[in-house]
């Protein structure tokens, strides 16, 4: 599935000028899963109250402002690229894939896309690039959030059909029990073989 989710939006048919979109990803470091972006263009009209860096809310927090998002941003899209993109192009080209899908699936074309970080996608409108952008740009740190709660989501699927790794708790990040799960059972479909500490437990 190339995206997780279709653009949220009404019956609009024309692109207004100057429209800003915020980008940012999720899973960048795990062993395992999908990486996610988010695309967000939000509206003026309806502004939305908390939003910030999605690693600095609690989980309950992000699950609130997600479902939030969807129902007011103008528009927005949730992308991303496989474990078989990630070790077929590397973490890095992966996550620039999932967030040229996301720019490309919002329904409303943007004048600019803002992107967290300090690398950007390969995208046919002007975009900027914003270090810290997730804490400082809203509509970044809308995209933060739907991009975070979508691959905590899949993981969750993750975990019902390959329990014994117990992704629903650390996410496929490398933490001890993971390591640990890693040399007792080898590596699931799920894994990123390119991945230094998953390829050393192939079977």
């Amino acid at each position: 599935m190339r995206r997780s989710s279709a653009p949220e939006q009404g019956a609009l048919d024309w692109t207004p000028p100057g429209l800003v979109a915020g980008v940012d990803e999720a899973g960048r470091g795990p062993l395992a899963g999908p990486v996610f972006a988010a695309a967000v263009i939000l509206d003026d009209l309806q502004p939305i109250a908390g939003l910030a860096d999605s690693k600095a809310l609690t989980a309950a927090r992000r699950a609130r402002l997600y479902d939030e998002i969807r129902a007011k941003a103008l528009c927005c899209c949730i992308a991303h690229a496989t474990t078989e993109e990630i070790d077929r192009i590397n973490i890095l080209q992966a996550t620039m894939l999932a967030m040229q899908r996301a720019v490309n699936g919002l329904r409303l074309k943007p004048a600019l896309v803002r992107v967290d970080g300090n690398r950007l996608p390969v995208l046919p409108m002007p975009a900027e690039a914003i270090v810290k952008g997730d804490a400082t740009v809203q509509a970044i740190s809308a995209a933060s959030i739907l991009a975070k709660v979508a691959r905590d989501l899949f993981c969750q699927q993750m975990h019902e059909s390959h329990p014994q790794y117990g992704f629903a708790t650390h996410k496929g990040y490398g933490t001890p029990e993971h390591l640990a799960a890693l040399r007792e059972h080898g590596a699931s479909p799920w894994h990123r073989r390119s991945f230094a500490p998953v390829r050393e437990n192939l079977r």
